[in-house]
This record gives structure tokens, C-alpha cells and sequence, in this order.
């Protein structure tokens, strides 16, 4: 009867143990995520899709490693700007991603860590390189909106040469926190800058303004220009067409003087050949004829003049 006890006993015991080693073993990867596994500290092979999982106890051991996209978010980064002025950026984020196929060889390489040296030891190296090379103006103010940009690229170079498994997405870095001392003088600075460039603006409007005077000056200017050269040239061609219609009118009338010319001395010409043809002997002849009868006197007296020549003498028989 003990012996029977005892038996039953042992096998509860060996059965509350097997229990407990199952369920030891047995694990759940998430959905997002995969397993890697490690036996005798060697990292296995096989990667473990999201679902139920077993593994021996105390032999292998496994980790969860997430595969969607992740923020890796790191705080109180101190720099030094090229003036000597330490500064601190309170976060700077990181989006990125561990592709799922270059799971086992990330991890191989850099553990489950991997972000410690690509991002966050990343991000410390390159913000105080950044920071090195640039005054404080320029870090706080004038560059700032490029360090996330400068930041991402840099990482993801280094991520694409020597940890291909990792994806950089975006970069966010917020405001550097600035010393008490310095930040009062530097909004002195920057009062005094936004003022001047507030001036610069005043004044740039103020040429502006002229310039837009100038230009409405020399816009009439050119109107009235414009305006009194058509008058001129109005006037010119009006001036013109009179002179082409006195032009005419002269032409006209010296047309019709040479034309009443012409006229008068054809008709002369015509009774200069009408008289011509007249001046025969017979036709010369009878005009001296007539010319002297009607030129004819008859006198009375003892005395006859000689018209005609002398008259013949009479011969007494």
C-alpha cells in the first residue's frame, strides 16, 4: 500500500514536471513579427512565422523581433557648435523597418541590438558632426530644417553599405535646448536681426512704390509721346494730301493752258499752210490788182496824175 502510494506519487511529480517543461516551451510569435532561435548559443537557421511555436527548454532559446515599421526614439544628444556653445537635441526619431528576409543575417551580424549601432549610436555621431561644422545660428536657425534630411541620408548610406536588413524611412529632430546664458543673448541677436530685416522690408517697399511711380511716370510719358506723334502725324499727312490735291489742281490747269496753247498755235500753224498754198503768182497778181482799185482816185482838172506811170505821148501828123 505505501509502495502504491509512493508510485503515484513519483508519477504526478514526473507529470506536473512534463507540464511544466511543455508549457516552458511553448511560445507565441505576434503577427508583425518572427522568431530566430539559438541552440548551445548558435544561432539557427530557421525563422519562425507569426503563430504557436515550440522550443526545448533550457537547450534553445528564441526572441521576437518585430517586422513592421517601428520609431526608434533617441533623447538628450549633446553637441558642441563650431563657437564652442554646447547645446542638447531632447529626441530625435527614427522611422524604420527590419525586412524580414534579411532578419537572421541582421541579428547574426549586430544581435537583436541591431538599432543600438546603426541608429542610436548613428544619430549621437552624426548630430555632433552636424554640429561641429556649423555655428549656432545656423544649427538652431538657418540649417535646422536640414538635419533631418542631412541625418536621414547619412543613415541610410551607412545602413545600405553595412546593414542592408535595415530600411530608413524618415528622420524627425526636434528644437536643440540652448543654455540660459546664451539663449538670452542670441534672442537680443535675433530681435535685432528680425528687426533690420524688417527695415530691409520697409525699404524694399518703399523702392518698390517708387518704381511702380516711375514706371506709371514713364508709361504717360510715353503715352503723350505716342498721342502727339499721331497728332504729328496726322497733321503731316493731312498736310501732304493738301499739297497732292494743289498738285492736281496745278497740273489741271497747266494741262488745260497747254492744251488752249496747243490749240491756238495748231490753228496758226493750219493758216500759216491755208496762206501759203495762197501765195501763187496768179493768186499775188490779182491781190496787187486789187489792192490798187481800191486804192483808185479820179481827179478833174487839166492835170492827170500818173497812177499807173506816165501816159503816152500823142504824136501830131
Amino acid at each position: 500500500m505505501v509502495a502504491m502510494e509512493g508510485v503515484m506519487v513519483g508519477v504526478a511529480v514526473v507529470g506536473v514536471m512534463s507540464a511544466l517543461l511543455a508549457s516552458s516551451g511553448m511560445h507565441t510569435i505576434r503577427e508583425g513579427h518572427v522568431g530566430l532561435y539559438w541552440r548551445g548559443g548558435a544561432l539557427l537557421q530557421a525563422i519562425a512565422e507569426p503563430g504557436l511555436h515550440w522550443h526545448t527548454p533550457l537547450i534553445e532559446g528564441f526572441a521576437e523581433l518585430q517586422t513592421t515599421i517601428q520609431t526608434d526614439s533617441v533623447s538628450n544628444i549633446p553637441c558642441g557648435t563650431s563657437g564652442g556653445v554646447v547645446i542638447t537635441f531632447s529626441k530625435v526619431e527614427v522611422v524604420n523597418r527590419l525586412d524580414k528576409i534579411l532578419a537572421r543575417e541582421t541579428v547574426a551580424n549586430y544581435t537583436v541590438h541591431y538599432d543600438k549601432p546603426w541608429i542610436f549610436d548613428k544619430v549621437h555621431h552624426e548630430i555632433n558632426q552636424f554640429c561641429s561644422r556649423h555655428t549656432l545660428t545656423e544649427v538652431a536657425i538657418t540649417l535646422f530644417d536640414q538635419i533631418d534630411e542631412d541625418l536621414a541620408e547619412a543613415l541610410k548610406k551607412d545602413c545600405k553599405l553595412y546593414a542592408p536588413g535595415i530600411e530608413i524611412i524618415a528622420v524627425r529632430v526636434t528644437k536643440p535646448q540652448v543654455p540660459a546664458n546664451v539663449k538670452h543673448e542670441f534672442e537680443k541677436r535675433e530681435a535685432a536681426s528680425a528687426a533690420l530685416k524688417v527695415a530691409e522690408q520697409q525699404s524694399k517697399v518703399v523702392e518698390a512704390q517708387a518704381a511702380t511711380e516711375a514706371k506709371k511716370m514713364t508709361i504717360e510719358a510715353q503715352r503723350d509721346a505716342d498721342v502727339a506723334l499721331i497728332n504729328s502725324q496726322r497733321e503731316v499727312t493731312q498736310q501732304k494730301s493738301e499739297q497732292e490735291k494743289q498738285a492736281i489742281k496745278d497740273k489741271m490747269h497747266i494741262d488745260h493752258e497747254k492744251a488752249l496753247a496747243d490749240a491756238e498755235y495748231y490753228m496758226t500753224m493750219k493758216k500759216a499752210e491755208a496762206n501759203k498754198l495762197l501765195l501763187t503768182a496768179e493768186y499775188l497778181e490779182f491781190m496787187r490788182y486789187q489792192h490798187i482799185a481800191s486804192n483808185t482816185k479820179i481827179y478833174f482838172g487839166d492835170r492827170i496824175p500818173t497812177a499807173l506811170g506816165p501816159l503816152p505821148q500823142s504824136t501830131s501828123s
